[in-house]
């Protein structure tokens, strides 16, 4: 029993409870980008360099050739696929950039937070010593 209350404790102690949240968020996120790359980016990059798919890029190390990557797979031949690597690292590359300028977006938010002016802070009233000694100086300035 006194097991379960620990981890109980431990469970809902709000760092477990904030990272359960960023980590299900954090997929979520990671779908959003994956739709942006595969949908949006590559199309752009693959029209760039002339319509090249890199998931077909590849070399049959059995030494015949194939169409597609699938076919050489088909077929059995043991393949070098290049092409996947490649799209895997333009594929992080934009993953990369997509968090960097969310979290960019996100700072910015934080720091016109801190940049706005705080209101100033009423003066105190001045104590009786400090009255007693201002009117001592306009009597002294007077004389």
């Amino acid at each position: 029993m006194k097991l379960l209350n620990e981890f109980k404790d431990f469970a809902m102690k709000g760092n477990v409870v904030d990272m359960a949240v960023g980590v299900i968020i954090g997929g979520a996120f990671g779908k959003i980008v994956s739709s942006l790359v595969a949908d949006v980016f590559m199309p752009i990059v693959s029209l760039a360099v002339g319509g090249i798919d890199f998931k077909n890029l590849f070399v049959a190390l059995d030494g015949n050739t194939y169409k597609t990557l699938a076919e050489a797979q088909e077929a059995g031949a043991a393949t070098l696929s290049y092409g996947n690597f490649l799209q895997t690292v333009f594929d992080f590359l934009i993953v990369a950039i997509c968090i960097f300028a969310f979290i960019k977006l996100i700072n910015s938010f934080k720091k016109k937070e801190e940049e706005a002016p705080a209101a100033p802070a009423p003066a105190p009233e001045p104590t009786k010593e400090e009255i007693l000694l201002t009117e001592i100086r306009d009597l002294l300035k007077n004389k």
